[in-house]
């Protein structure tokens, strides 16, 4: 099963939600997601909300610090809610709490 990505996009935070597997085939669609909210130049606060997703894997990783460098770096402000338990593992495992705010 593969996922599917919804936005929800304010003048101030832009969500993005995340269900099923968070893989590889779902980095276009990732990238567009968040895309026209970084190139705007705002300083915008972005959620990825992962109450559905089932599954990631170092690809999803991977799109998670590109969303990072495009949308300022270390003057980014990302917040990642909603883990599963074994999801937040693995982000902690990689040491993704010292990059991302992890609610």
């Amino acid at each position: 099963m593969s996922g599917s990505i919804t936005v929800n996009g304010g003048e101030n935070e832009t969500v993005i939600s995340i269900k099923g597997r968070f893989n590889f085939e779902m980095h276009s669609q990732f990238r567009t997601a968040y895309q026209n909210e970084t190139g705007s130049g705002a300083n915008k606060k972005f959620v990825i909300d992962l109450t559905g997703t089932e599954y990631i894997d170092s690809s999803a990783l991977g799109m998670l610090l590109l969303l990072r460098e495009e949308a300022g770096a270390n003057e980014s402000d990302i917040e990642i809610i909603n883990a599963r338990p074994e999801i937040r593992k693995i982000l902690e495992t990689a040491n993704f709490q010292r990059l991302f705010k992890i609610v």
